[in-house]
């Protein structure tokens, strides 16, 4: 269904919110907002393939509509894994539970309707937080990378996605400009485009590169590596 939430001028744009109306048209608002976000989703299944050790869990932490779930499920070789998929928002959750019961994954999938900051995380080899970190408050985000730190061995994965801000104000003016043309790009008008950024604001809180950097590397990761980047949006693998 196409994304055409902000279609309309409104006197008073509401905070966003992953409500009934969002996850109606989730997949198009995101395939049309987050450059490469296919080339991503696809990417968690190849890590998945990669890391994923017999016997253990593989989280996906925000899970929103299940893609990065379903990635994984049918590239992981180990059919004595388990998928555990979270996600705050009981619209996401519901909708996802239909698109997993149509797609039969391949390991069992169970799903969580919780705040990740609260999931109990256990024999774990692969996390994925796929464009959730940025809506979890600042406070809050070292206590959540330590624990996912916490929960996996030596070799294990944390696969993380975020849009990023620039130190440098110039290039951070840039980049931001560039996405917006891509978003043109794929129909959404500059009304569409500013509505949702007012809607936004205060909800998606980007950090740097090196912000995120640091935070891995203090909770315990030996490596992190930039896989992906396009404007403001990247993806790293950070190994335990």
């Amino acid at each position: 269904m196409k994304d055409d939430l902000y279609a309309q001028a409104r006197d008073e744009v509401a905070r966003f919110c992953f409500d009934e109306q969002v996850a109606r048209v989730f997949p198009d608002m995101i395939r049309r907002s987050v450059p490469g976000y296919g080339t991503m989703i696809d990417m968690i299944g190849v890590f998945a393939a990669r890391y994923a050790r017999p016997g253990t869990r593989l989280y996906d932490l925000g899970s929103s509509l299940g893609a990065a779930t379903l990635a994984m499920a049918k590239l992981v070789p180990h059919r004595d894994c388990e998928i555990i998929a979270v996600d705050n928002s009981p619209a996401m959750v519901k909708q996802a539970a239909a698109i997993l019961a149509s797609e039969v994954p391949l390991v069992p999938v169970t799903q969580r309707c919780e705040d990740v900051r609260s999931t109990v995380l256990e024999n774990a080899s692969v996390v994925v937080l796929n464009f959730t970190l940025q809506f979890v408050p600042l406070e809050d985000r070292d206590a959540l990378i330590q624990r996912i730190a916490d929960a996996l061995s030596p070799g294990d994965i944390l696969v993380l996605s975020e849009k990023i801000r620039f130190p440098d104000d110039e290039e951070d003016a840039l980049q931001q400009a560039l996405h917006h043309a891509f978003k043109r790009n794929n129909g959404y008008s500059d009304l569409e485009i500013s509505q949702k950024r007012t809607a936004i604001e205060n909800v998606l809180i980007p950090e740097t590169l090196a912000a995120h950097e640091t935070r891995l590397h203090q909770a315990g990761f030996s490596r992190v590596h930039v896989w992906f980047r396009c404007f403001n949006f990247l993806s790293l693998v950070a190994i335990r």
